[in-house]
């Protein structure tokens, strides 16, 4: 009998052979024909960052000249995807469209390099499409594209990407993709640990990790030529968390969550150290140990990254668990046995700490007295110049109790954060165990004899 919990094949065994001509469109129709379905039901859901953001660049692109829009600063986001952004406004695609289909189609990448992965592990069979189909079906990935209409698909596809190309060894490779996940998003950076991991354990080449920023920095050439100010680019993540300054209420389920008052900016300041000190002494632990670094150790390393970081850090969204649902999965289906309970955990806290952004449109209509503001596909059109959830704010006394009267949780934030907690511990124990070094034989004993 198979032990489903067992790796891959050793180090030095023959690599898994490749699909037959066509399998691959086949798996790939397999994943996006049920993930189309099921998104089109949400298409015509106008989220309140759709409202506010994305059809006002989408406009300022449409009335700039496309392409040559891309000279000024009018987006909170990196360049890469206000280029696909620009590219549907040349394609004259409908901005409500435009916004979920560059989603949804990362969605299928990210379906596929989930594919990939689990057809490592399992070179035949259900198990590997049956896994990329979950993740492409998990309830977040399709509210997060479909109907919230943002992106995190896109740099997640780019991160397990860049994930399975770090167990093909194809390092170079790798780290691009690495790259490329971090133009479209910073919270990439929760994998980096790993990258840190497998070169100080000397399986991954110090010198391809310049292709993380090589990369990045490749992909602002084209708005540079189009006029963007240098500093303009290289300033965007910073200025994102300039804009949560004060402005914020935890909606993450973190370990925020268990704090009365957390606002204090020593306190998140003290998080973070923490937080990079914590991964630094695991990383430093398992590099002393000097154990191989397995395909599995390194999946496990990963899973365990990507909840252990936005789970102790400040200022955390509840979409940046995305990368948690989507490789708890994947290390679910790799060790059926030991984690099969892990994403079930992981997509409740994640789906459930979703739900008042979702009901926002009809909160903030109740609260305001307003009809107008929402209508059966959320909110409508504000008028020019405002946008609704900022109007709130600015005109309410206290902003931070409206905000904590919109995201007011359906169950309770604590248990949601303490869903994840067990996740965590479960990862972590998991990971824990197989990292152990392999036992010594007993040698020079008798009893060998």
């Amino acid at each position: 009998m198979t032990n489903l919990d067992e790796g891959v094949a050793k180090p030095g065994a023959p690599p898994a052979s490749r699909p037959l001509p066509g399998t691959s469109l086949l798996v790939v129709a397999a994943i996006a024909v049920p993930a189309l379905a099921v998104r089109l039901f949400f298409f015509d859901y106008r989220s309140e960052d759709y409202v506010d953001f994305y059809r006002l660049w989408y406009a300022f692109i449409e009335h700039n000249g496309g392409f040559g829009a891309l000279q000024h600063k009018f987006s909170a986001y990196n360049v890469p995807y206000l280029y696909l952004l620009a590219v549907t406004v040349q394609l004259r695609i409908p901005p409500l469209v435009a916004v979920k289909l560059i989603s949804v189609v990362f969605d299928i990448v990210l379906g596929w390099y989930s594919y990939r992965i689990l057809r490592m592990r399992y070179p035949s069979g259900w198990a590997a499409p049956a896994g990329a189909a979950v993740v492409v079906l998990l309830p977040t990935v399709v509210v997060n594209s479909s109907m919230w209409g943002q992106c995190d698909s896109s740099y997640a596809a780019f991160s397990i990407g860049g994930l399975y190309y770090l167990l093909q060894r194809r390092h170079w490779t790798a780290c691009s993709f690495f790259g490329l996940a971090l133009a479209f998003k910073l919270q990439v950076v929760f994998l980096f640990p790993v990258l840190l991991l497998l070169a100080v354990g000397k399986r991954l080449p110090w010198r391809t990790l310049a292709a993380v920023p090589g990369v990045y920095l490749l992909l602002d050439v084209p708005a540079l030529l189009l006029g963007a100010k240098p500093v303009d680019l290289l300033r965007v993540y910073y200025d994102q968390a300039s804009l949560l300054r004060g402005k914020f209420i935890v909606t993450a389920p973190s370990a925020f969550q268990y704090l009365g008052s957390w606002n204090s900016e020593t306190l998140q300041k003290s998080a973070t150290v923490f937080t990079g000190l914590l991964v630094l002494a695991l990383i430093a632990l398992i590099a002393l140990r000097r154990v191989e670094l397995t395909d599995l150790r390194v999946l496990l390393a990963a899973t365990a990254s990507v909840l252990l970081v936005p789970f102790l850090l400040p200022n955390m969204h509840e979409r940046y668990f995305y990368l948690a649902d989507v490789l708890t999965v994947i290390t679910a289906f790799w060790l059926p046995r030991r984690l099969w309970y892990v994403p079930i955990l992981t997509q409740f806290a994640s789906l459930f700490a979703y739900i008042p952004y979702l009901l926002l449109p009809y909160r903030l209509r109740d609260l305001t007295g307003d009809r107008h503001v929402a209508n059966g596909s959320g909110f409508t059109d504000p008028p020019p110049g405002t946008g609704w959830l900022a109007s709130a704010m600015r005109d309410a006394s206290d902003p931070l109790k409206v905000l904590r009267r919109l995201f007011h949780p359906v169950i309770s934030y604590e248990i949601l954060a303490t869903a994840i907690l067990v996740a965590l511990v479960a990862t972590v124990v998991v990971t824990a165990r197989e990292f152990r070094p392999a036992p010594e034989p007993n040698r020079g004993s008798g009893l060998d004899k």
